[in-house]
Protein backbone atom coordinates (compact mmCIF):
# COMPACT_ATOMS: atom_id res chain seq x y z
CA UNK A 1 0.00 0.00 0.00
CA UNK A 2 3.05 2.22 0.79
CA UNK A 3 4.63 1.73 -2.47
CA UNK A 4 1.20 2.16 -4.45
CA UNK A 5 0.74 5.39 -2.69
CA UNK A 6 4.32 6.50 -3.47
CA UNK A 7 3.75 5.79 -6.85
CA UNK A 8 0.56 7.63 -7.48
CA UNK A 9 1.93 10.70 -5.85
CA UNK A 10 4.96 10.44 -8.31
CA UNK A 11 3.18 10.46 -10.90
CA UNK A 12 1.14 13.31 -10.01
CA UNK A 13 3.83 15.21 -9.28
CA UNK A 14 5.53 14.40 -12.19
CA UNK A 15 2.49 15.19 -14.24
CA UNK A 16 1.58 18.51 -12.40
CA UNK A 17 5.07 19.35 -13.52
CA UNK A 18 4.46 18.69 -17.46
CA UNK A 19 6.12 15.69 -17.64
CA UNK A 20 4.59 12.76 -20.05
CA UNK A 21 3.39 9.89 -17.88
CA UNK A 22 5.39 7.80 -20.62
CA UNK A 23 8.45 9.12 -19.32
CA UNK A 24 8.40 8.11 -15.82
CA UNK A 25 9.41 4.14 -16.48
CA UNK A 26 9.66 1.62 -18.83
CA UNK A 27 6.66 0.69 -21.49
CA UNK A 28 4.77 -2.57 -20.09
CA UNK A 29 6.76 -3.94 -23.35
CA UNK A 30 10.04 -2.90 -22.24
CA UNK A 31 9.55 -3.89 -18.21
CA UNK A 32 8.11 -7.68 -19.73
CA UNK A 33 11.51 -7.69 -21.94
CA UNK A 34 13.69 -6.41 -18.76
CA UNK A 35 11.92 -9.30 -16.41
CA UNK A 36 12.50 -11.80 -18.91
CA UNK A 37 16.39 -10.59 -18.89
CA UNK A 38 16.32 -11.09 -15.13
CA UNK A 39 14.35 -14.39 -14.53
CA UNK A 40 16.25 -16.22 -17.33
CA UNK A 41 19.20 -13.99 -18.18
CA UNK A 42 22.82 -14.70 -18.52
CA UNK A 43 24.54 -12.02 -15.72
CA UNK A 44 25.22 -9.63 -18.49
CA UNK A 45 21.50 -9.44 -19.49
CA UNK A 46 20.74 -9.26 -15.79
CA UNK A 47 23.16 -6.55 -15.31
CA UNK A 48 21.79 -4.28 -18.10
CA UNK A 49 18.31 -4.15 -17.76
CA UNK A 50 18.72 -0.25 -16.82
CA UNK A 51 20.99 0.09 -19.65
CA UNK A 52 19.10 2.61 -22.17
CA UNK A 53 18.48 1.37 -25.38
CA UNK A 54 19.32 4.97 -27.25
CA UNK A 55 22.17 7.87 -26.61
CA UNK A 56 23.39 7.61 -23.44
CA UNK A 57 24.22 11.01 -22.75
CA UNK A 58 20.77 12.04 -23.77
CA UNK A 59 19.79 9.73 -21.60
CA UNK A 60 21.22 11.41 -18.66
CA UNK A 61 19.85 14.65 -19.72
CA UNK A 62 16.68 13.58 -19.72
CA UNK A 63 16.98 11.91 -16.48
CA UNK A 64 18.51 14.75 -15.09
CA UNK A 65 15.19 17.30 -16.72
CA UNK A 66 12.81 15.25 -14.35
CA UNK A 67 15.04 15.38 -11.32
CA UNK A 68 15.35 19.31 -11.70
CA UNK A 69 11.62 19.57 -11.68
CA UNK A 70 11.50 17.51 -8.55
CA UNK A 71 14.51 19.10 -6.42
CA UNK A 72 12.98 22.88 -7.69
CA UNK A 73 9.54 21.48 -6.27
CA UNK A 74 11.41 21.15 -2.91
CA UNK A 75 12.54 24.25 -2.94
CA UNK A 76 8.80 25.78 -2.34
CA UNK A 77 8.54 24.30 1.62
CA UNK A 78 10.08 25.58 4.01
CA UNK A 79 10.27 22.07 5.94
CA UNK A 80 13.20 20.08 5.65
CA UNK A 81 11.23 17.30 7.24
CA UNK A 82 8.63 18.01 3.99
CA UNK A 83 11.39 18.79 1.38
CA UNK A 84 13.07 15.25 2.25
CA UNK A 85 9.49 13.18 1.96
CA UNK A 86 8.80 15.04 -1.44
CA UNK A 87 12.01 14.42 -3.16
CA UNK A 88 11.52 10.38 -1.73
CA UNK A 89 8.25 10.29 -3.17
CA UNK A 90 8.53 12.06 -6.68
CA UNK A 91 12.55 11.59 -7.25
CA UNK A 92 12.33 10.54 -10.90
CA UNK A 93 14.41 6.36 -10.17
CA UNK A 94 12.45 4.04 -12.49
CA UNK A 95 15.09 1.30 -12.75
CA UNK A 96 17.04 -1.03 -10.05
CA UNK A 97 19.42 -3.73 -10.77
CA UNK A 98 18.83 -6.90 -8.66
CA UNK A 99 21.08 -7.09 -5.84
CA UNK A 100 22.31 -10.57 -6.22
CA UNK A 101 23.59 -9.78 -9.81
CA UNK A 102 25.46 -6.48 -8.13
CA UNK A 103 26.72 -9.10 -6.10
CA UNK A 104 28.00 -10.53 -9.15
CA UNK A 105 29.15 -7.82 -11.41
CA UNK A 106 28.67 -4.48 -12.85
CA UNK A 107 27.61 -3.31 -16.42
CA UNK A 108 27.28 0.50 -15.87
CA UNK A 109 26.88 2.43 -19.11
CA UNK A 110 27.87 6.11 -18.50
CA UNK A 111 30.82 7.44 -16.58
CA UNK A 112 30.91 10.54 -14.70
CA UNK A 113 34.21 12.43 -13.38
CA UNK A 114 32.52 14.94 -11.37
CA UNK A 115 33.58 17.37 -8.26
CA UNK A 116 33.44 15.33 -4.40
CA UNK A 117 32.01 18.45 -3.85
CA UNK A 118 29.17 17.18 -1.29
CA UNK A 119 26.14 18.85 -3.08
CA UNK A 120 27.34 17.22 -6.33
CA UNK A 121 25.93 13.24 -6.27
CA UNK A 122 25.68 11.73 -9.77
CA UNK A 123 23.19 9.14 -8.70
CA UNK A 124 20.62 11.76 -7.81
CA UNK A 125 21.40 14.34 -10.46
CA UNK A 126 21.21 11.62 -13.19
CA UNK A 127 18.59 9.66 -11.21
CA UNK A 128 20.19 6.84 -11.48
CA UNK A 129 20.14 3.16 -9.31
CA UNK A 130 23.21 1.13 -8.13
CA UNK A 131 25.22 -0.32 -11.04
CA UNK A 132 24.19 2.04 -13.65
CA UNK A 133 27.09 4.72 -13.40
CA UNK A 134 30.63 4.73 -12.86
CA UNK A 135 31.75 7.33 -10.80
CA UNK A 136 35.32 9.19 -10.55
CA UNK A 137 35.26 12.30 -7.96
CA UNK A 138 37.80 14.89 -7.19
CA UNK A 139 37.73 18.20 -5.75
CA UNK A 140 37.60 20.62 -8.80
CA UNK A 141 36.96 17.08 -10.97
CA UNK A 142 40.68 17.34 -12.35
CA UNK A 143 42.01 14.84 -14.46
CA UNK A 144 44.25 13.31 -11.97
CA UNK A 145 46.41 10.25 -12.34
CA UNK A 146 44.64 7.35 -10.25
CA UNK A 147 41.23 8.86 -11.79
CA UNK A 148 42.12 8.49 -15.84
CA UNK A 149 43.45 5.34 -14.62
CA UNK A 150 39.76 4.29 -13.10
CA UNK A 151 38.63 5.69 -16.48
CA UNK A 152 40.55 3.41 -18.55
CA UNK A 153 39.52 0.37 -16.52
CA UNK A 154 35.56 1.91 -17.23
CA UNK A 155 36.51 1.84 -20.80
CA UNK A 156 38.79 -1.37 -21.29
CA UNK A 157 36.99 -3.72 -18.79
CA UNK A 158 33.00 -2.59 -18.55
CA UNK A 159 32.92 -1.01 -22.25
CA UNK A 160 31.49 2.09 -20.83
CA UNK A 161 30.53 4.66 -24.16
CA UNK A 162 30.33 7.82 -22.32
CA UNK A 163 32.79 10.19 -19.58
CA UNK A 164 30.81 13.24 -18.69
CA UNK A 165 32.95 15.62 -17.25
CA UNK A 166 30.94 17.90 -15.05
CA UNK A 167 31.94 21.28 -12.99
CA UNK A 168 29.20 22.98 -10.93
CA UNK A 169 28.23 26.43 -9.15
CA UNK A 170 29.97 27.33 -6.45
CA UNK A 171 32.88 25.26 -7.07
CA UNK A 172 35.94 25.39 -3.86
CA UNK A 173 38.08 24.21 -5.79
CA UNK A 174 38.07 26.39 -8.14
CA UNK A 175 37.34 29.20 -6.24
CA UNK A 176 40.79 28.71 -4.45
CA UNK A 177 42.23 28.09 -7.88
CA UNK A 178 41.08 31.93 -8.68
CA UNK A 179 42.05 33.59 -5.23
CA UNK A 180 45.53 32.16 -5.45
CA UNK A 181 45.84 32.20 -1.56
CA UNK A 182 48.93 29.71 -0.60
CA UNK A 183 47.41 26.34 0.01
CA UNK A 184 49.16 23.26 1.30
CA UNK A 185 51.68 21.59 -0.49
CA UNK A 186 49.19 18.51 -2.32
CA UNK A 187 45.36 21.44 -2.42
CA UNK A 188 48.18 23.08 -4.68
CA UNK A 189 48.94 20.20 -6.73
CA UNK A 190 45.37 19.09 -6.80
CA UNK A 191 44.56 23.52 -8.27
CA UNK A 192 47.49 23.69 -10.63
CA UNK A 193 46.17 22.29 -13.68
CA UNK A 194 42.39 24.23 -12.72
CA UNK A 195 44.74 27.55 -12.56
CA UNK A 196 46.80 26.79 -15.91
CA UNK A 197 43.00 27.03 -17.56
CA UNK A 198 41.89 30.31 -15.96
CA UNK A 199 41.16 33.10 -18.23
CA UNK A 200 42.10 36.97 -16.73
CA UNK A 201 38.57 38.13 -16.05
CA UNK A 202 36.28 35.38 -16.26
CA UNK A 203 34.28 34.78 -13.47
CA UNK A 204 33.41 31.74 -11.25
CA UNK A 205 30.80 30.10 -13.66
CA UNK A 206 33.06 30.62 -16.40
CA UNK A 207 36.07 29.47 -14.91
CA UNK A 208 34.15 26.39 -13.63
CA UNK A 209 33.01 25.55 -17.07
CA UNK A 210 36.10 25.90 -18.97
CA UNK A 211 37.90 23.89 -16.13
CA UNK A 212 35.31 21.17 -17.14
CA UNK A 213 36.07 21.40 -21.03
CA UNK A 214 39.96 21.20 -20.55
CA UNK A 215 39.93 18.41 -18.35
CA UNK A 216 37.37 16.49 -21.02
CA UNK A 217 39.52 17.59 -23.45
CA UNK A 218 43.04 15.98 -22.02
CA UNK A 219 41.94 12.67 -21.05
CA UNK A 220 42.34 11.41 -24.81
CA UNK A 221 45.69 13.30 -24.76
CA UNK A 222 46.58 11.86 -21.10
CA UNK A 223 45.52 7.98 -22.30
CA UNK A 224 46.71 6.08 -25.05
CA UNK A 225 43.78 3.55 -24.23
CA UNK A 226 41.03 6.51 -24.18
CA UNK A 227 42.53 8.13 -27.49
CA UNK A 228 41.74 4.49 -29.36
CA UNK A 229 38.50 4.39 -27.70
CA UNK A 230 37.39 7.49 -29.29
CA UNK A 231 39.00 6.70 -32.59
CA UNK A 232 37.45 3.51 -32.77
CA UNK A 233 33.37 5.30 -31.82
CA UNK A 234 33.50 3.27 -29.01
CA UNK A 235 33.68 6.29 -26.48
CA UNK A 236 32.24 10.02 -26.21
CA UNK A 237 33.87 12.66 -24.05
CA UNK A 238 31.54 15.84 -22.82
CA UNK A 239 31.92 18.06 -19.97
CA UNK A 240 29.04 19.60 -18.43
CA UNK A 241 28.09 22.00 -16.13
CA UNK A 242 25.22 21.52 -12.85
CA UNK A 243 23.57 24.48 -11.67
CA UNK A 244 23.44 23.23 -7.76
CA UNK A 245 20.10 25.99 -7.15
CA UNK A 246 18.04 24.46 -10.00
CA UNK A 247 19.36 21.22 -10.45
CA UNK A 248 19.90 21.73 -14.19
CA UNK A 249 22.92 19.89 -15.93
CA UNK A 250 24.13 21.69 -19.46
CA UNK A 251 26.32 21.39 -21.93
CA UNK A 252 29.59 22.80 -22.34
Amino acid sequence: MAHSRRHLLRILAMAGAGVALDTLGPRPAAAAEAAAAENGGTLTERLSVCRPGGDPLQELLRRNRDFSRTWQDAERSENPLDRATLLHETWPLHCQVRPDALAAGQRPWASVLCCADSRVAPEWIFACGAGELFEVRSAGNTAFDAGVASLEYAVAELAVPLILVMGHSGCGAVTAAMARTPLTPLLEELVAPIRANLQPGADLAQAVRRNAAAAAASLPRRSALLSQAVAEGRLAIQAAYFDIGSGEVSLV
